[in-house]
């Protein structure tokens, strides 16, 4: 029955669009000159020729039509108004009507009425134009009805599960959907609060799992900090009584590293595997002089060779920058075995430092991927390690305004640390 009324209501808007547009055509104006006016206005101006010849105004008629009157030399003698064709070609090309003004029984000149066509024409498309309008509005208000019983019925229960569906992506699985057993989406909606309930649970496993994850970090940090405090005071006292330089230089570097391991069990707190976004960054200006105490300590087997770094400013979180040269020499151990040199030298704003092995390097479609977190190369499947050290290291350069960058050398592997230049 509801199909049935929306058609008859079509067929009765189209029945009155179509009337509308019929008495519209009836009235548009005619596009052609009453041969009756012409001839008055001919005769008349034939009867005061002299007069229009001397320079007498037109005589006045009501015809509302325009005309220019030109002699048999062709010279325009006078209009009804500027714009009108004032010779026999322009009346030609604009398809005027040209007829002979005779007086004395002689053609004395030429009348051309103006040929008014293209504004009929205008105007009867504009009330075509006004017409479409008005059927294309009917046609919006028909179809805005329909919509209007589309939603209702229809659109409505789906914008609920829509708008559902965006509150549990959302996180937010605490309100339910409302229930309406009398659409046709009543089991759908009953079935998707189920849903919902099921991932309420889900989501409070899940942040319990967290919890206790959390505690566990903290614990084993707790506990880890107690044996890492006796290293310390053991280097301590041995630095105290130790009197021989190289094994002073020795128990240096374990007491910096003992110091490092305290500082990143702090980290475990607020960062786990998963959470390395939340490594804090301390950047400030320092001196380059300190880096190459962090390289040497990083260096713990001697392999790099001597190297100098220049003096200047730079923006960095030595504590940071310590873990940073950790990863890279330390990943320099672990996949090359080699040898490594250290270079140093400004570019643009940065103090670029390079560090090079001279292992076999890798594949040039993996260098983009290296500093992806948890990405190993091809070639490290024997090789223990998560895939995070070139990852943490570019993290943490990028906070200090700096940059990481991984090459292939011409003997190896290089690693480039741009740290920026303060000031």
């Amino acid at each position: 029955m509801k199909i049935k009324g929306i058609i008859l209501s079509f067929a009765v808007i189209f029945i009155l669009i179509t009337g509308f547009i019929l008495f519209a055509l009836r009235k548009m104006p005619d596009a052609y000159l009453d041969t009756r006016i012409i001839n008055n206005i001919v005769k008349t101006l034939s009867d005061n020729w002299d007069d229009i010849q001397s320079g007498d105004d037109l005589p006045d008629f009501d015809y509302s039509i325009d005309y220019a009157v030109i002699d048999n030399d062709g010279k325009l003698i006078t209009a009804t108004r500027r714009g009108l064709s004032e010779n026999i070609n322009d009346a030609i090309r604009n398809r005027d009507t040209i007829i002979d003004i005779k007086s004395g029984g002689k053609i004395a000149g030429k009348a051309i009425f103006y040929n008014d066509t293209g504004h009929t024409i205008q105007q009867n498309k504009q009330t075509l134009v006004i017409t479409c309008i008005l059927l294309f509005v009917f046609t919006i208000i028909i179809l805005l009805g329909y919509s209007f019983y589309l939603h209702t019925t229809l659109l409505r229960p789906f914008k609920r599960l829509q708008g559902f569906a965006h509150r549990i992506a959302a996180g937010n699985l605490d309100i339910p959907l409302e229930m309406d057993r009398n659409n046709l989406f009543g089991a759908f909606t009953e079935s998707f609060d189920l849903m919902r309930d099921e991932l309420n649970r889900a989501k409070e496993n899940e942040r319990k799992a967290d919890r206790s994850k959390k505690e566990l970090v903290a614990s084993l940090s707790h506990d880890i900090k107690t044996p890492v405090a006796s290293i310390k005071a053991v280097t301590e006292l041995m630095l105290f009584m130790e009197r021989n330089d190289a094994d002073k230089e020795q128990l240096e570097i374990i007491n910096a590293k003992a110091e490092q391991i305290n500082a990143l069990i702090t980290n475990m707190f607020h960062a786990t595997l998963e959470e390395l976004q939340s490594l804090s960054v301390n950047a400030a200006e320092v001196q380059s002089t300190a880096l190459p105490q962090l390289i040497q300590n990083a260096d713990y087997e001697r392999r790099a060779k001597p190297f100098t770094i220049p003096s200047c400013l730079i923006t960095a979180d030595l504590l940071r920058l310590q873990q940073v040269f950790d990863n890279i020499i330390g990943n320099s151990y672990k996949y090359a075995g080699t040898n490594i040199e250290i270079t140093a030298g400004f570019e643009e704003e940065y103090l670029v430092i390079e560090i090079i092995d001279f292992g076999k390097g890798v594949s040039e479609d993996e260098l983009p991927l290296l500093t992806n977190k948890f990405y190993r190369g091809k070639d490290t499947a024997e090789k223990s390690g998560y895939g995070l050290g070139l990852y943490i290291s570019k993290y943490l350069l990028e906070k200090m305004s700096g940059e990481l960058r991984c090459e292939n050398h011409s003997h190896g592997f290089s690693v480039k640390l741009m740290l920026r230049l303060a000031g």
